[in-house]
C-alpha cells in the first residue's frame, strides 16, 4: 500500500473469519440444508411440533416455518437470508412457509454437483429462472382451475386443506367456517376494487379459560376495557356512540410553565377556568346525546362527574387501532376536537353495548352491528400455549380464505401440482440448449422433495411410491399426489385437496429467487460465526435446543 505494490493492510478484529470464492457458495449450500432440515418434519398432516426454548426460559410449540424460524437465532449470512424469505412468504400471502424453506433448501443442494462440475453460477442462475417463467406460465395456463367463491361448500374445503395439516385440525370445522366469516365480514367493495384488510380490521382476542369449541367471530369489536366509573352503564341497546382522540381533561403546558399570581383570588380564578374549559368541552358532547365515549387519551374526575350525570358512559385510552375497528363497525368518525363533532360523526350501526366479565378481567362488547367492516374472533382455550398455536394456525386460515376470495383460482394440494410441474419442466428441459439444460432439469427434479417429505412424515415407502407417482403423472395423472394421512398415492380431486394459486406461485417465486441470491454469493463472505447447532430429540416431537 505503501510502497512498490505491497499488499493492502487490513484492519480486522481478532476473532474475524475470511473466507472467498467456491468454499463460500458450499458453505452458504450447507447453511441453506441444515435450515431446511431443521423443519422438514414440519410438512404435512403428519407433521410434528416443534418445542422452541428462547433465552428467557419461554417455550413456543409450533409446526409453523415462519414461527420456529423466527425463534432461532442464526449467525451464517445464508441462513438469515433463508429465514427472511419464510418471513416474506408469512407477509405476502400467509401459508406455505414450511414448503418455501424445504423448497428452497432443495433448491440449494441440487445446484452443488454443478458448482463442483466448475459451471459457473450465473449459468445456473440463468436455467433457474427461466425454469420458474415455465413454471409460472403452467401453472397459471394450465394446471390451475378456477372456483366459484359463491360456493360456500368448495370455499370451506380449500381452506380445510391448509387447516388440515395443523394443530387445529381436529377443530377443522370450526376453524375453518370462523376464517371465512370473518373475511367476508371485512370485506370491502369499492368501484369494483376489493379489499380485505386482516391485520387491521380482524382481531384475534386471546383469552384462557373454555374449550376451543367456544370460540367464534363476534359481528362488531371487543376491548379490554371498563368504564372509568362505576355508577356508569353497563349494558346499553342501540348506542349512540362517539370516538374522540383528544383527553377529556385539563389543558397541561408543552413544557415547564410559569404562572405569576398577583392577587389571592388569581389561583382561585386559575381552577375555575380549568373546570370552565372542561364543562364547556362536555357539553360539547352531551349536546349530541350520545350514550357511550371512547376516547385515545384520559379522561379527568371532573368529566367523568359532567358525563355521569347527562347518564353517558365513557372508555379512555382505547389504542388507536381498535378505535378504528370501532369506527368502521359501528359507522362513526374519530374526532381530534370536542367542538368540530357534528351529528354525522356519531356511530348508530352498533346492536348493543355491554361490559362482561371473562376471566378475571373486564371486556367492552360492541355487538349486533348493522353490516360491519371489521371484527373480533374470539378465542378460548386451555392455556396460553394453546391459544397462541390456535392463533397461528388461524391466522393461516384467515389468510388462505383472503387469497381464494381476491384470486379464486386453485390448484391440486399433496404434492400432486410439483409432481405435474415436475413432469413438464423436464420435458420442456429436452428442448434446453447448452450446459444450461443441467440446472433447469435440477429445478424439475427438485419440485419432488414436497411429494417426497410428505412420504417420509408418513413413513412410507419413499421410493416405491414415488416412483408409482411418477408413472401416474407420465400418464396423464396430474391431480395424483400423497394422501399426507397414510402416505398412498390419491387423486387431490376425489380427496378434496385444494390450494390458492397465489399461495403455490408465492412459494414458487421465493423458493428460486433465494438460492439464486445465494450463488451470488461468490466474492468474499465476512462471517463471525456458524449456523446454529440443533440437537433433536426422538420423542413424537422435535425438541430443537439453541445451544
Amino acid at each position: 500500500m505503501f510502497g512498490g505494490g505491497a499488499a493492502p493492510i487490513l484492519v480486522l478484529s481478532q476473532n474475524t473469519k475470511r473466507e472467498s470464492g467456491r468454499k463460500v457458495q458450499l458453505e452458504n449450500i450447507s447453511a441453506g440444508k441444515a435450515i431446511a432440515d431443521v423443519i422438514r418434519t414440519c410438512l404435512g398432516p403428519q407433521a410434528m411440533l416443534k418445542m422452541l426454548m428462547d433465552p428467557m426460559g419461554g417455550i413456543v410449540m409450533t409446526n409453523d416455518g415462519n414461527a420456529i424460524l423466527r425463534e432461532i437465532t442464526v449467525q451464517h449470512p445464508a441462513g438469515k437470508s433463508m429465514i427472511e424469505i419464510a418471513r416474506t412468504q408469512d407477509e405476502e400471502v400467509g401459508d406455505g412457509t414450511t414448503s418455501v424453506i424445504v423448497l428452497a433448501g432443495e433448491m440449494l443442494a441440487v445446484a452443488e454437483p454443478f458448482l463442483e462440475q466448475q459451471i459457473h453460477p450465473t449459468v445456473i442462475i440463468r436455467a433457474y429462472r427461466q425454469a420458474l417463467e415455465d413454471a409460472v406460465a403452467l401453472l397459471q395456463d394450465s394446471i390451475s382451475t378456477p372456483l366459484d367463491i359463491t360456493d360456500r361448500k368448495k370455499v370451506l374445503d380449500v381452506i380445510r386443506s391448509c387447516v388440515g395439516t395443523k394443530f387445529i385440525g381436529r377443530w377443522s370445522d370450526l376453524a375453518c367456517s370462523i376464517a371465512l366469516e370473518a373475511v367476508e365480514t371485512v370485506l370491502l367493495e369499492e368501484n369494483g376494487r376489493r379489499e380485505i384488510d386482516i391485520k387491521r380490521y380482524a382481531k384475534v382476542e386471546k383469552i384462557p379459560g373454555g374449550t376451543i369449541e367456544e370460540s367464534t367471530v363476534l359481528k362488531g369489536v371487543m376491548i379490554n376495557k371498563d368504564v372509568t366509573h362505576p355508577k356508569m352503564r353497563r349494558y346499553i341497546e342501540n348506542p349512540r356512540i362517539i370516538l374522540l382522540d383528544c383527553g377529556l381533561e385539563y389543558k397541561k403546558g408543552e413544557s415547564q410553565t410559569n404562572v405569576e399570581i398577583l392577587k389571592d383570588t388569581d389561583f382561585t380564578r386559575i381552577l375555575q377556568l380549568e373546570e370552565e374549559q372542561m364543562q364547556k368541552m362536555c357539553e360539547e358532547i352531551i349536546t349530541l346525546k350520545p350514550d357511550v365515549v371512547f376516547t385515545e387519551k384520559g379522561v379527568s374526575d371532573l368529566a367523568q362527574h359532567f358525563l355521569l350525570k347527562a347518564n353517558i358512559t365513557v372508555l379512555r385510552r382505547v389504542r388507536k387501532s381498535d378505535n378504528n375497528r370501532i369506527a368502521r363497525a359501528c359507522g362513526a368518525t374519530i374526532a381530534n376536537r370536542t367542538d368540530e363533532l357534528k351529528e354525522d360523526d356519531v356511530g348508530t350501526k352498533a346492536g348493543l353495548f355491554e361490559i362482561k366479565k371473562l376471566g378475571d378481567e373486564y371486556f367492552c362488547f360492541i355487538t349486533k352491528c348493522k353490516d360491519p367492516k371489521a371484527c373480533t374472533i374470539l378465542l378460548r382455550g386451555a392455556s396460553k400455549d394453546v391459544l397462541n398455536e390456535t392463533e397461528r394456525n388461524l391466522q393461516d386460515a384467515l389468510h388462505v380464505a383472503r387469497n381464494i376470495l381476491l384470486e379464486p383460482r386453485l390448484v391440486p394440494g399433496g404434492g400432486a401440482v410439483e409432481m405435474a410441474v415436475s413432469q413438464a419442466l423436464t420435458e420442456k428441459g429436452k428442448s434446453v440448449e447448452g450446459v444450461a439444460q443441467w440446472p433447469y432439469r435440477a429445478v424439475a427434479q427438485a419440485l419432488e422433495i414436497i411429494p417426497r417429505t410428505l412420504i417420509q412424515n408418513c413413513g412410507a415407502n419413499t421410493i416405491r411410491t414415488l416412483t408409482a407417482l411418477r408413472a401416474k403423472h407420465a400418464t396423464g395423472g396430474t391431480t395424483w399426489g400423497i394422501n399426507g394421512e397414510t402416505g398412498e398415492l390419491a387423486d387431490m380431486k376425489n380427496l378434496g385437496v385444494w390450494e390458492p394459486l397465489s399461495v403455490k406461485l408465492q412459494t414458487y417465486k421465493t423458493a428460486v429467487e433465494d438460492p439464486a441470491a445465494v450463488y451470488d454469493y461468490n466474492t468474499t463472505s465476512w462471517r463471525y460465526s456458524v449456523v446454529v447447532p440443533v440437537r433433536f430429540s426422538s420423542s413424537g416431537s422435535d425438541t430443537v435446543t439453541m445451544l
